[in-house]
């Protein structure tokens, strides 16, 4: 059987990771670029097109690719658009799959991000077999991917499922997107660190978090392991305001496992161990111990990597 390969893209607000994918569904090499450094989409393609080609040859992927598979936040699956993406640096609506297929003269499918990583995720990761699920991903952003009944909810516009920008307080912090108050606001890398510096302000307690200039989520995690107690009340406070969210998401769509993937997901039992107490302690008792939240069982971007390149297959 002669080789044929597929490459996923997974586009975040600060990074876009390419994969190359082979007959097994194997990832057999990966690059990245930065995404704020385009400020125009069709430089963006091309600077991915260079990516690509400088993987590719080592395998001659060009010469037998099946197509290009990309998960881009505010990704419309129906129509191959992207519609004011407030953590990307292009706006207004665009038809980004017509932009790629241009420059990669070769079928392109989009969908939004973190439903690619769900659609990896119940295909090869720890969702695999499981029919309802929630995969969130925490990054730049908090994007969300809702699995009912065995498939990706898209919703009649292709647009359902962005619990990010759901509303945590009316009238709270200014989120990307325009509104106020959004989950995303709080739950992202920026509002973590947002979060923190609150609590540097309010407190006189000493921390190792005072002496960074530029204070990152990574840097908040690290802390928290260090037992600096500034960074553990922030992990606190960011996994009580998940876990309301999460909550409200169980009564509505009965999932059997929330599955966590990227950014804060990897700060460890400061963040996990608080997360999984107040989503318990928010749940309709009929839901208690029927909902597990547990972490991707893919490494890195592989779940939304894998994902993206599978829409190729459906």
């Amino acid at each position: 059987m002669a080789k044929v390969y597929k490459i996923g893209i997974d586009i975040g607000g600060t990074n876009t990771v390419v994969g190359i994918i082979d007959n097994n569904n194997e990832i057999l090499a990966y690059d990245s670029i930065k995404t704020q450094e385009y400020s125009l989409v069709h430089k963006f393609a091309e600077a991915l097109l260079e990516c690509i080609k400088r993987l590719s040859k080592p395998y001659c992927v060009l010469e037998n690719l099946k197509g290009v598979g990309i998960g881009v936040p505010n990704g419309n699956f129906f129509d191959g658009s992207i519609a004011n993406a407030p953590n990307l640096p292009w706006h207004g609506v665009i038809n980004i799959k017509k932009v790629f297929e241009d420059c990669f003269k070769t079928p392109v499918i989009i969908t939004n991000d973190a439903k690619a990583a769900a659609l990896g995720e119940m295909l090869f990761g720890s969702a695999k077999g499981v029919k309802d699920f929630i995969m969130l991903t925490l990054g730049t952003g908090v994007g969300s991917g809702f699995v009912v009944g065995g498939r990706v909810l898209y919703g009649h516009n292709g647009l359902a499922g962005e619990l990010g920008h759901t509303t945590y307080i009316p009238e709270g912090r200014y989120c990307s997107c325009g509104k106020k108050g959004c989950l995303e606001a709080y739950a992202s890398a920026s509002g973590v660190v947002k979060t923190a510096k609150e609590l540097l302000a309010q407190k006189p307690t000493a921390s190792i978090l005072r002496n960074k200039p530029s204070l990152s989520s990574k840097d908040i995690a690290k802390a928290a392991s260090d037992n600096d107690m500034i960074a553990i009340e922030t992990l606190d406070k960011t996994a009580r305001i998940l876990a309301l969210k999460l909550a409200d998401c169980v009564a509505l769509t009965a999932p059997e496992k929330i599955i966590l993937f990227g950014g804060l997901s990897g700060a460890g039992n400061a963040f996990i161990n608080p997360l999984r107490k107040y989503f318990d302690m928010f749940l309709l008792d009929c839901y208690k111990t029927k909902v597990s939240i547990e972490l991707s069982a893919l490494k890195g971007n592989d779940a939304a990597i894998l994902g993206a390149a599978s829409l190729l297959d459906l």
